[in-house]
């Protein structure tokens, strides 16, 4: 297998790989106003049906698309993966149930 990231390529083009990291996370925001908001508990983490993980796998595709396309550049899994989830938790288009298991949201 070549390698083929241009992180990996270029390890040392950090404001490139910056630029594009930032792009990815404006990317993602955008496309997530496209939707309905989306339930983020509830539901089997491990449905690929679930509404949340047929979005993950559109979107990574379409982002790395979006990646050769305007920047000519292969993100790592891990780039696209990060630039998402940090997308995700800006954005207000997710709602959480208020009994999702998460004590530090319930009121003392």
């Amino acid at each position: 297998m070549a390698i083929r990231y241009d992180l990996w390529l270029d390890p040392d083009n950090v404001a490139r790989h910056h630029a594009v990291e930032a792009d990815l996370e404006r990317y993602f925001m955008e496309r997530f106003a496209d939707y309905p908001h989306i339930r983020l508990f509830g539901a089997d983490p491990y449905d690929y049906d679930a509404p949340f993980n047929r979005l993950y796998d559109v979107l990574m595709a379409r982002a790395n698309d979006y990646c050769d396309r305007y920047w000519n550049y292969v993100p790592t899994p891990e780039q696209l993966n990060r630039t998402f989830f940090r997308a995700v938790g800006r954005s207000n288009k997710f709602i959480r149930d208020d009994n999702d298991g998460d004590s530090s949201r319930h009121d003392a």
